[in-house]
């Protein structure tokens, strides 16, 4: 439970319809197999105890009285396991039947949340045995215990105070109102779900995206328990088909039409953070929902679930294309409006034959497709000074006259030389001051070009070098429209292969593939026998590593310490402990000490859920400290270490 993690569990036994002493026995088996896995909550389907198919044998006194005992059964057995337990059954109050889910823990019934909505169409017909449950929670005596029963029950620990479960049974789930809505608008963060829905064709892709899409609405995780093998098939069949749902995504999903459980982890601190930052989840002032203590122990929670070591990148083919499809538009779309409001006359990009300044090529060249205009009206200036290398050097130029932009080569190394002179700066101290001069000069150039021929100077600066602050004050960090300021550097690199292979131009491919194949470097030092002497990543740190830690930082507002875990979860096998630990030190250094850079951005269009736009995503003060985020990764070496599943 570290870092927020919950093992939670969806489990369907193998059942005998209306054979309460063999369900009970298998429903204790996967007790114990859940605890001994480290589930802390752990849901089964509803009515499972009994089986749902009974039909009117629910209206039996033998059935309703074995029910009862299992329930006891059940609830004896689970005194000495730690966790949260929901079990679906039949109850009956007062000469009335109804459809309940059971939460157990430590040996106690702490509750019994009723069905709201029972479905009697098609192929259900439950009005016919069950009945409603009451508007509000009220005591019933249950084994001489008096124990809540009705809707509106939340149940929290002291242990994991972000921790709120709250009941809903199948049908719920269905309805235009869930009892869900309620409950998490109350401080449920943790939606369980005893369900019995039947399998019928293309039934499994809707119950899985009414899942999933509850969870997103809710900002909450999910815990779906399906009815499976052993039910009666006298009319129906049932795939055991079980979800585990966070935010919108399924962690886990159980294979149908087979017995078992699915684990996962819910992240119950990526949870309150979404909400925190979403002004429309509002908490409902004086819910009249009942809140039930629960015990749970506190221990480390190993993580199965997946954390993927490139957030930003989506990892299947058709899923990737269909994103650098889109992000492409939105670059251009944003610079095609840009173009028309200022009515500019054409747009110059500086072009290093780096990765970033191709993608803003391409980009600019989209949004002249779009406008309608030549592609001429794009000034590709090229700017040789003491580091550039010849190959990229006439990458630069080759792509440029392919894509059919107005070339210009104009060196600065003169220009940089005299300015030299005029600071007084030695040639041979290659320190900052010889690097920024070139970066500020070249700035100065496109400027002035620009003002030239009325057009615009597009940025190239991506967001990971925005968020280290690996940009020359005033140099590669100004322009008049930043294009890729929110596309990650992870994210370049697939922009433009995505580019390459669709653009059916295979000169141009074969020129984007060497640029792809190129070191990222800004190329502000003379090079070693006419190869790359300044290498980005060996000076800052692996790019992979920096978008890992800027995602989990904004995105989810994630503490250092646990960014480092999840880090070396993530990327076990290819980076060392030391190193992550390291380059995240480097980050969060860099994060906070370069804001200043980022207050005075120019305008530029987001293309995804992170973005570090002053205007928009992250208003941070230039001069915020970094101590507390820094002591906090310090902390991970006097916390117990983890053992992750990898």
């Amino acid at each position: 439970m570290r870092d927020g993690f919950l093992k939670v569990a969806a489990v369907t036994p193998d059942i005998r319809v209306a054979d309460v002493a063999y369900n009970t026995e298998q429903i204790c088996m996967w007790i114990d197999r859940t605890a001994d896995a480290g589930a802390k909550v752990v849901v089964f389907p509803e009515l499972c105890v009994t089986g749902y198919t009974c039909g009117d044998l629910f209206t039996q006194d033998i059935l309703l009285k074995d029910a009862r005992e299992g329930l006891l059964k059940l609830a004896e057995h689970t005194k000495e396991k730690d966790a949260l337990i929901f079990v679906g059954a039949p109850l009956s109050v007062n000469g009335e039947l109804y459809n309940v889910a059971a939460a157990l823990n430590h040996g106690r019934i702490l509750g019994f949340t009723t069905k709201t909505f029972l479905p009697n169409y098609g192929e259900f017909y439950e009005m016919r045995q069950f009945r409603e449950g009451p508007e509000e929670a009220v005591d019933i005596l249950f084994d001489k215990e008096k124990i809540p029963f009705g809707p509106k029950l939340l149940y929290g620990t002291d242990s994991m105070e972000s921790l709120v479960v709250s009941a809903e049974i199948c049908e719920d789930a269905w309805s235009p109102v869930p009892p869900s809505t309620h409950a998490a608008r109350a401080g449920a963060t943790l939606i369980v779900n005893c369900s019995a829905s039947d399998e019928t064709v293309g039934k499994a892709g809707y119950r899985r995206s009414l899942i999933a899409g509850q969870s997103a609405r809710l900002i909450c995780g999910y815990v779906y328990a399906n009815a499976g093998e052993g039910e009666s098939t006298t009319d129906l069949v049932f795939a055991g088909h079980n979800l585990i749902a966070e935010n919108g995504a399924v962690l886990k999903e159980g294979a149908r039409f087979k017995n078992g459980a699915v684990y996962s982890e819910i992240d119950l601190k990526r949870i309150q953070s979404e909400r925190r930052k979403n002004t429309t989840f509002q908490q409902e002032e004086n819910a009249p929902l009942r809140r039930i203590p629960f015990e749970i122990e506190t221990e480390a929670t190993s993580l199965t679930r997946e954390i993927p070591s490139r957030p930003f990148v989506p990892s299947g083919d058709r899923e990737r294309a269909e994103r650098c499809e889109e992000i492409l538009l939105i670059q251009a779309m944003g610079l095609k409006k840009r173009i028309a409001h200022t009515r500019a006359k054409n747009v110059v990009v500086g072009i290093s034959g780096g990765l970033d300044s191709t993608l803003a090529l391409l980009v600019s060249a989209k949004a002249f497709d779009m406008l309608g205009m030549d592609r001429g009206g794009i000034t590709a200036v090229t700017m040789p000074c003491f580091g550039t290398t010849d190959r990229t050097y006439q990458n630069a130029c080759r792509m440029s006259v392919r894509l059919g932009a107005s070339l210009r080569e104009i060196p600065v190394a003169e220009s940089v030389k005299q300015h030299f002179k005029d600071i007084g700066h030695d040639i041979s101290d290659h320190s900052v001051t010889f690097e920024n001069a070139q970066a500020r000069e070249r700035t100065q150039v496109l400027m002035d070009v620009a003002n030239q021929n009325g057009g615009l100077v597009i940025g190239t600066g991506d967001m990971s070098e925005l968020a280290l602050g690996w940009a020359t004050y005033n140099g590669d960090h100004m322009s008049m429209y930043g294009v890729n300021a929110s596309v990650p550097k992870t994210l370049v690199r697939h922009l433009v292969h995505y580019y390459a292979d669709t653009c059916g131009d295979e000169v141009l491919k074969e020129i984007l593939y060497d640029v792809l194949d190129t070191p990222v470097s800004p190329e502000l030092l003379p090079p070693k026998d006419g190869e790359i002497a300044q290498k980005t990543e060996d000076l800052v740190g692996p790019y992979e590593l920096h978008d890992f830690f800027l995602y989990y930082l904004l995105r989810f507002g994630y503490e250092p310490a646990k960014i480092y875990r999840l880090a070396r979860y993530a990327f076990a096998g290819e980076y060392a402990d030391e190193t992550i630990y390291r380059w995240l030190e480097t980050f969060i250094k860099r994060f906070f000490s370069q804001q200043f850079k980022r207050s005075c951005l120019a305008d530029g269009p987001k293309v995804g859920t992170v973005a570090l736009s002053p205007r928009g995503d992250l208003r941070m003060p230039s001069d915020a400290c970094a101590a507390g985020w820094l002591k906090d990764l310090g902390s991970v070496f006097s916390r117990e270490e983890e053992v992750c599943h990898r």
